[in-house]
């Protein structure tokens, strides 16, 4: 093989024969080749790489080579050392990217904030801590890692607003993977902030700190490269207008990591018209409601129901003033599957079967959250004939609930 590509052009390489390749070197990897010398091969196969091809590689690696998920997210970090600096850079005349209010200039916007904390603050007190492990220096530590806690935010704007309208065009290498990968992120802050406050000077528990603020920094750095180096110039290829003012008005909805929007982005060809609530009407079997009537009076529950048909597609959500969990416009036509973390996903798939053979009719569950006493119900949802028709989620904080006492009558 390595003759073979030793003695042919790149110019005369087909485009099937790159992924051959590409693929042979993710494996050549997993199988435990050092990345000096695949990144020779590399270069020498392949030279520059598109974000196409990265994504197309991605989703062959675990839908073609069944290697799995999470192997796929372990050699993300490797083979993102392999092609940075071969990214071919996608040309556009126009680049709304570059206008501010744009989601991708927001994302951009965040990720200087996120580069500046990790890799100068954090930094510069991680080096102190290693030199002197002083209370005042592990404070100093998880103060940065407080703040750094908000990079939820921007994955979360990422992971239900960006990544579902990329899976609408097929490119589902980076919705999982890249979903995966936040999680682990998220996971390793937590961990470092929990290691240090409980940080004892222990020679052990010093180890254990290093070992995860490394992990902490190396991959924040490494996922703001993968963003903007492959996912977002990926975006900015396929996605429209109309659905980029979609994230851009939804993105509030969940928030902002360390920075905010530098302006309201108005594409200057237009500006969406609202639409207008529809004058019809629904005869139901106990009753006849407008749209209007029905959107509201779903809007004012003290819960919130969202519903899934037969076939694990996201429905309709309420949208009350007080939403426990967040949801956005953007999941509406998703699958719940990839609505949720690859991680729990078993959990949803594992619950819709029992649902869908008639084995359960509901499941609870209930959790502490804050101030917060959830309780969560889903429901299967049946014909006449017992036919079923979909999921339906009923979730409420019934703390207030909880604490009631005695009795509190209408009359008297």
């Amino acid at each position: 093989m390595s003759e073979i590509i030793n003695n042919r052009e790149q110019s005369q390489l087909s485009k099937s024969e790159r992924q051959d390749l590409l693929k042979k070197i993710i494996k050549d990897l997993h199988n435990g080749r050092s990345v000096e010398e695949v990144k020779g091969e590399f270069e020498k196969a392949v030279g520059t790489i598109t974000v196409e091809e990265i994504s197309q590689l991605e989703h062959a690696l675990m839908t073609e080579e069944g290697i799995p998920v999470a192997e796929v997210q372990r050699l993300c970090s490797v083979h993102t050392a392999i092609f940075k600096g071969s990214i071919e850079d996608i040309h556009r005349s126009e680049r709304p990217e570059e206008q501010p209010g744009h989601p991708i200039h927001t994302f951009k916007l965040e990720n200087r904030e996120i580069d500046m904390l990790v890799n100068f603050k954090i930094q510069l007190h991680y080096d102190r801590f290693k030199a002197e492990d002083s209370n005042e220096n592990v404070y100093k530590l998880i103060e940065d890692l407080n703040l750094l806690l908000d990079i939820d935010k921007h994955y979360s704007r990422k992971e239900n607003l960006l990544l579902p309208f990329l899976e609408k065009y097929g490119i589902l290498g980076p919705t999982q993977v890249m979903w995966g990968v936040d999680d682990q992120i998220r996971a390793g802050i937590k961990s470092a902030k929990q290691l240090l406050s409980n940080y004892s000077a222990d020679a052990d528990e010093k180890q254990a700190v290093i070992s995860k603020m490394d992990y902490v920094i190396r991959e924040v750095s490494e996922m703001i490269f993968k963003e903007e180096n492959i996912l977002f110039p990926m975006a900015l290829q396929h996605l429209t207008e109309d659905e980029w003012v979609k994230i851009a008005h939804e993105s509030d909805v969940i928030g902002f990591c360390l920075a905010s929007p530098a302006a309201e982005w108005k594409p200057e060809r237009k500006a969406l018209a609202d639409t207008a609530v529809s004058e019809g009407f629904i005869r139901m079997e106990t009753g006849f409601l407008s749209i209007e009537q029905l959107e509201l009076m779903m809007n004012h529950l003290p819960v919130d129901i969202t519903f899934i048909d037969q076939d694990d597609v996201v429905r309709y959500f309420s949208h009350g003033k007080e939403r426990i969990f967040t949801r956005t416009k953007a999941v509406i036509g998703r699958t719940v599957q990839n609505c949720h973390p690859p991680k729990s996903v078993h959990i949803v798939e594992d619950l819709l079967r029992d649902f869908k053979s008639g084995k359960k009719d509901h499941e609870d569950f209930w959790i502490n959250m804050k101030d917060k006493y959830i309780y969560i119900r889903y429901f299967a949802v049946r014909d006449e004939n017992g036919k079923y028709m979909g999921t339906l989620e009923f979730t409420q904080n019934i703390a207030p609930i909880k604490e009631l006492e005695g009795e509190k009558r209408i009359l008297g």
